[in-house]
């Protein structure tokens, strides 16, 4: 079975001058722990998670002026919706993250969890 059966197909996005306050808040209120970042061509440039935010959180002042660009993975692991979910999942693991964006000529088509792919295989 291919990603694209899972995937958020409107996952949320942020671009990378806006500030990690807007993207943590962003992530609790939606409860959800990675946002993919796009220029303004909608085209991927970063994957920012809340691990990457708490490092700047003990340096005081830099939380709300700091840009989402000083924190974000800019090397992101991606997949594309024609792949499957097996592959998908053992790329998650292999590489140790929780989330992965997938991309269709450059542009963030969906996003996948680990969540998203234990839902699929306990059946919920």
């Amino acid at each position: 079975m291919e990603i694209k059966t899972i995937m958020n197909m409107q996952p949320t996005t942020v671009h990378r001058n806006d500030p990690l306050s807007g993207a943590l808040q962003i992530m609790h209120d939606l409860k959800i722990n990675g946002i993919p970042v796009v220029d303004e061509q909608k085209k991927l440039v970063g994957f920012i998670v809340k691990a990457d935010i708490y490092r700047f959180l003990s340096i005081s002042g830099h939380y709300e002026s700091c840009p989402i660009d000083w924190a974000m993975s800019k090397d992101v692991i991606t997949a594309t919706p024609n792949e499957s979910i097996k592959e998908v999942a053992a790329r998650l693991r292999l590489n140790d993250i929780i989330a992965m964006p997938i991309v269709e000529e450059q542009k963030v088509a969906g996003l996948v969890t680990v969540e998203d792919i234990v839902d699929y295989y306990i059946g919920l």
